[in-house]
């Protein structure tokens, strides 16, 4: 399932490090996305349908719009987009008031992060109000800037959200590493034109070119940041005069 990570040379000199590192926030920093599928099963439960475990492997990190879009064609429930959207959102928020957990490293890897300067930004598909109420638990210290999937005409999997956040920091996105635990989310920081890492939650991400697949936060350090810009960071020919 993963891929190899990048080889440390601990011996040469330090590479630079990414000039910024864009975070999914749902299943990658924050264990929720059991929430998410807890708060749909709920929702269409009260409108009488029960939804097959198969469903959730489709709506995974998706944006709002698409994950309840398809459940409605799915399900032929009566509810309109728009309802079943704050349904879902408030039955999301009143799961969260019970308390979330980071993700393994989550917290250490911010923090390394901020102990080398390196900006950081929070990209979710996730609407502003649940960004917020998320916020307490992970510490907006944290980041330098958040962007939500409700201010943004296209969200994940379009390249939009990442190339928001990187413009934001007035960062080169061929330049940034995307953290995702989603196909969804991957999808939209490579069309962005990111280096990404995925830490796969609910479903597995293959690995590809341009992509590091590993299995915990754990596994991601300043060291291994480095080695990924070393590995990524196209090299000058050498020029032969004469």
């Amino acid at each position: 399932m993963t891929s190899s990570p990048p080889v440390i040379d601990t011996a040469a000199a330090p590479s630079p490090l990414p000039q910024a590192v864009l975070l999914d926030m749902d299943g990658t920093l924050v264990d929720t996305e059991g929430f998410w599928w807890d708060a749909e099963v709920e929702v269409f439960a009260g409108l009488g349908h029960t939804l097959p475990e198969e469903y959730r492997a489709v709506v995974v990190g998706g944006p709002m719009t698409r994950s309840a879009g398809f459940l409605i064609e799915a399900t032929g429930a009566d509810i309109t987009l728009d309802e079943a959207r704050d349904a879902l959102n408030a039955a999301f928020l009143r799961r969260l008031e019970r308390g979330v957990a980071l993700m393994p490293g989550a917290h250490r890897l911010l923090t390394d992060l901020a102990a080398h300067r390196v900006p950081t930004a929070l990209v979710s598909a996730s609407h502003r109000t649940v960004i917020d109420r998320m916020l307490h638990s992970i510490g907006a210290h944290h980041f330098a800037l958040t962007v939500a999937g409700d201010e943004l005409t296209r969200t994940k999997p379009h390249p939009d959200p990442y190339l928001t956040a990187a413009a934001g920091l007035g960062a080169d996105p061929a330049r940034c590493v995307a953290v995702e635990d989603t196909l969804t989310g991957v999808a939209s920081a490579e069309a962005a034109g990111c280096q990404v890492v995925a830490v796969p939650s609910v479903a597995p991400v293959p690995p590809a070119p341009g992509r590091t697949v590993v299995t915990s936060l754990e596994e991601i350090s300043v060291p291994f940041l480095r080695a990924l810009q070393h590995a990524t960071t196209p090299r000058t020919a050498d020029v032969v005069q004469g």
